[in-house]
This record gives C-alpha cells, structure tokens and sequence, in this order.
C-alpha cells in the first residue's frame, strides 16, 4: 500500500480569513511546491508540549551501535527536527491524522481500539 498523500492545496487555497476590520476580507492562498526542499527522517516522537500558544513536537531518530555476539543491542537517539505550530496548524494537524487513522482503519492496516465498557456498578 501507497502512503496516503494529503492534498496541500486543500485547505492552503482555501479563502483565510483576516481581523482588524469590520468587513472581514479573505485571501485566496496559493500553494506552490519546492520539490528541492530537504526532507528530515524521524522514527520516533520525542516529545510533545503544548504551552497555550503553540504546539511544540520534537521528532527522533534512532542510531544502534555496533552490534557484538552475545551483548545486549544499545542505541542512542537523537533530535532531528522540532516543529512549533500556532494553534490553527495544530488543529489542522490533529484532524488530518485522524483522517489518515479512519483510512488505515478501513483499509484494515491497522486495527480500531474498541471503546472502553463503563465501569460497573
């Protein structure tokens, strides 16, 4: 299976819409790729911090040592990238995973936690 690819002129070209005035103006946002931009590998989330403003998340990588016979396997893990988003980003964020979650879901990759039954009484 294809990793699913979100659409980024689907919610960029959207109209945004900006403060400061009675008569709210939208601006017609246009998204344009730089296909040469660099890319960061993570395999791991390390941290994740909310302060009020801004969502922070901090991506690792995992780097195993050398492996020898018969001692245990060590590694270290590194930051890679921090991501700080405004709170509209995070929103966005948070809804996209959950599309990509339904879609996994339905495509039976992964599999649904059943809800948790109510505590007896």
């Amino acid at each position: 299976m294809s990793p699913e690819r979100t659409d980024p002129t689907s919610s960029s070209s959207a109209p945004t819409e900006t403060t400061g005035s009675p008569q709210q103006a939208t601006a017609n946002i246009r998204y344009i790729d730089h296909p040469d931009m660099l890319e960061t590998f993570a395999d791991s989330i390390t941290g994740l911090m909310i302060d009020g403003q801004t969502l922070r998340i901090e991506f690792g990588v995992t780097r195993l040592d050398e492996m020898k016979q018969n001692t245990a396997i060590t590694g270290r893990r590194y930051p890679a990238c921090r991501l700080v988003l405004p709170p509209a980003a995070a929103v966005d964020l948070i809804n996209r995973m959950q599309q990509i979650g339904a879609a996994l879901t339905q495509a039976g990759v992964v599999k649904a936690n059943p809800a948790a039954a109510p505590p007896r009484r």
